[in-house]
């Protein structure tokens, strides 16, 4: 291909920005611009531009590896698969199914995070199945559903954001965790809307906000029960909307008058005329938004916080309504698709609910198998990886870090040492594969062809643009083999292709009528649109409804029939193609759902749903011993646990390492100077990293990145205290004491 360009996306967060591939000379590929996406239009953050650094001979794995003697020593695939399948074999007859396990990833694609949750299912038989995308944004999600009977991460297209009045923006940098996003805000200020950033740091993004808003860690559920007092107290509440739209105000209402701004102002830190000016700024324009991210999710309260600036926004009548909304901004690449198609313990294709008789029916029929044969829903991901070595004695992982990325991450290390088997699936030795008894090298995004769902359910094609290296295969190739090795006579196998496309065609069918339907997506549609937003249903008559038979379980009494689709009649004529019968004859293709909610919310009256919620302290409270707060998060030029980043010298270079960020006074108490080492201690661990001072965090208040392993790693220190319905970590908030390294 010496003049081809790919058109692809990028393989790093949920923005999935549009890029082009060239080859280079090297072999490789470079990085160039692509315009025409509307999401990031050629916009790239350095990750990006960096991202084929990763594809590189000697910076990523190209051969399997197998245990012996106590090294990882390279090995053919076919003693690789082997070993993994007598793994696993031998533990499910020992212990049984659910001895296995299976830990996935939010980059996964659709297909592959479609086929994992279906090998867990119906090869390994193991209800224990989860995925790090549980500490991206169940919170959110678990939040959306109680609310508005669907969570999808935006209901509306980022192009939205800069018609709006008013953002308020909680718990997020999008000046270093998705750079090119933030351009939507900068145009929403120069239209004349104000941004409000709710953060305990003055990062980059806070010192872009017209009112910066600085909440004591673990508070934020305090502050919008004191913003929606005041919207009360005010009289500002959109009576008519809120009759007509949504049930049980009077209960929100009566929770949120027990929170009065003083009582607020204690609790958070945030003065009472900072209050008021946030609720006069949000409510005076006609339109406004609040968007969350991992600040107030990634709590034990997470749930019920997410859920208090939902009420804020269906009491002041912005949300279903258009440049008006609630909105969580995802994460990971594919962190909305990777739970949507089956990787989460408790769903299954589509978005159905595991428990749920008509969705086992559903996908049972669709996999070949009987209902009753599937498990059930299974532990969510901290809670699977604390059960390793003793209840989950085998773990299948494909791309994820737990040693880094999961709390109290010294603990999860040493579950994990003291599996009877561990294999893992990646494309870089991480922290985690090094402990593995055999790794298996897979292909990654530029080498492989799939879909991804961004944050605004725009679910996108990846195309391969280079051959991968010999001694490579798919993930899905893996899946192919370990169902042939471990299905015995019963030729599980050909449940499992190779072939990405034929995997998403199957993946159509079994979220035909699911609350994230993709029956009507295909490949030949991502090949010429920009992105496809669910649900897109396959419509009667028209081409994308060959093969595809939706359930009778939605439509009509469930989930989909309540969502703003637009109506297949209001999508333009499909072209003519020479060769193909009269138009007229063909109905046209669902045309997707860029905004949802618009006329129905997705619960079965179609009105949105008040959760009154109450204030309750974090987890763990600071006190005599741990007398600060940690919080943590990310930086520019590094990816969540950075087993690729880290191997970027651009990125390194930019971010070599970790740090401890603090306030003067802080600084001065401890007799520490800019760049001294010192350790921050909870009751779990000790890190240490240099100290980076600044006015820009509050005085009771530490913040360490969580890129890095070693003594800098963050995750040794973080509390695993678990949201009771989301079953979110406290990644946010942990008392902590900071104590001066000496020489």
């Amino acid at each position: 291909m010496p003049n081809s360009v790919t058109p692809t996306h990028c393989p790093y967060c949920a923005l999935q920005c549009g890029m082009n591939l060239t080859p280079s000379q090297d072999g490789g590929v470079t990085v160039v611009e692509r315009p025409d996406f509307p999401v990031n239009k050629g916009a790239l953050c350095g990750k990006g531009r960096t991202a084929p650094a990763v594809l590189a001979a000697g910076v990523r794995l190209s051969s399997p590896l197998v245990r012996s003697g106590g090294a990882l020593v390279p090995a053919t695939w076919e003693e690789a698969l082997d070993r993994v399948a007598e793994g696993l074999a031998r533990t499910r007859t020992e212990h049984g199914p659910d001895a296995c396990g299976v830990f996935g990833g939010g980059g996964l694609t659709n297909e592959k995070a479609y086929s994992l949750g279906k090998f867990a299912r119906i090869v390994l038989g193991t209800s224990q199945i989860d995925y790090n995308g549980r500490f991206c944004m169940s919170s959110a999600a678990a939040a959306g559903m109680k609310a508005f009977g669907l969570d999808r991460g935006l209901p509306f297209p980022l192009e939205d954001i800069p018609k709006t009045g008013c953002v308020i923006l909680v718990g997020s940098n999008l000046a270093e965790t998705m750079p090119p996003s933030l351009r939507y805000f900068n145009e929403l200020k120069e239209n004349g809307g104000t941004l409000i950033v709710v953060d305990p740091r003055r990062t980059k993004t806070a010192e872009q906000a017209d009112l910066h808003l600085m909440p004591r860690p673990g508070t934020d559920l305090a502050l919008a029960l004191g913003l929606l007092h005041l919207v009360v107290a005010e009289g500002r509440v959109d009576e008519e909307y809120v009759q007509e739209r949504t049930a049980g105000w009077e209960d929100a209402r009566a929770a949120a008058m027990a929170h009065w701004p003083e009582y607020v102002e204690r609790i958070t830190g945030v003065s009472v005329p900072e209050l008021r000016e946030a609720v006069r700024l949000f409510c005076e324009p006609e339109h406004a938004m609040v968007l969350t991210a991992r600040g107030p999710e990634q709590q034990a309260k997470g749930t019920d916080t997410v859920g208090a600036w939902i009420n804020l926004c269906l009491a002041t009548g912005r949300a279903g309504q258009p440049l008006s909304g609630y909105g969580c901004l995802t994460g990971q690449g594919n962190g909305q698709g990777g739970r949507e198609h089956g990787q989460k313990a408790d769903q299954l294709p589509g978005y159905r609910k595991l428990d749920d008789p008509a969705a086992r029916r559903h996908v049972a029929e669709v996999w070949g198998v009987d209902p009753d044969s599937l498990p059930g829903p299974g532990r969510s991901a901290y809670e699977l990886l604390d059960a390793l070595g003793t209840d989950i004695r085998s773990l299948l992982l494909m791309g994820s870090n737990p040693v880094v990325s999961a709390p109290r991450a010294a603990h999860i290390e040493d579950r994990i040492k003291s599996l009877d088997f561990l294999a893992v699936c990646d494309v870089v030795l991480s922290e985690t594969a090094a402990l593995a008894d055999v790794v298996l090298p897979v292909t990654q995004w530029a080498e492989e062809t799939g879909t991804t769902t961004n944050l605004e359910g725009r679910v996108l094609l990846r195309r391969r643009a280079i051959t991968p290296p010999d001694g490579v295969r798919s993930d899905l190739e893996v899946m192919h083999e370990l169902a042939a090795r471990l299905g015995g006579e019963r030729g599980l196998e050909k449940g499992f292709p190779t072939d990405p496309e034929e995997v998403f065609e199957e993946l159509r069918r079994a979220s035909a009528g699911g609350a994230a339907d993709y029956s009507g997506i295909t490949y030949r549609r991502l090949a010429e649109e920009n992105g496809v937003f669910w649900p897109c249903p396959a419509v009667p008559g028209a081409g994308d409804a060959e093969g595809v038979e939706a359930s009778g379980e939605s439509a009509g009494d469930g989930e989909d029939a309540s969502l703003d689709t637009p109506d297949a009649s209001d999508a333009p004529d499909a072209p003519d193609a020479p060769d193909a019968p009269d138009a007229e004859t063909i109905a046209p293709a669902h045309p997707g759902t860029p905004r949802l909610f618009l006329d129905r919310f997705a619960t079965p009256d179609g009105r949105a749903r008040f959760v009154p919620v109450s204030y309750r302290a974090i987890a763990e409270e600071p006190d005599d011993e741990y007398p600060v707060l940690l919080t943590t998060g990310r930086v520019v030029a590094q990816y969540q646990s950075g087993a690729q980043t880290r191997r970027v010298d651009e990125l390194n270079s930019a971010a070599p390492g970790p740090f401890v960020e603090l306030h003067p006074r802080l600084a001065a108490r401890l007799g520490a100077a800019e760049g001294d080492p010192v350790a921050v201690v909870s009751r779990r661990g000790r890190a240490v990293a240099p100290a980076r001072i600044t006015t820009g965090i509050r005085p009771d208040t530490v913040f360490m990145p969580f890129h890095w392993p070693g003594e800098g790693r963050a995750n040794t220190l973080t509390n695993p205290a678990l949201d009771p319905t989301s079953r979110m970590p406290e990644f946010k908030a942990c008392a902590v004491r900071v104590e001066a390294v000496k020489p």
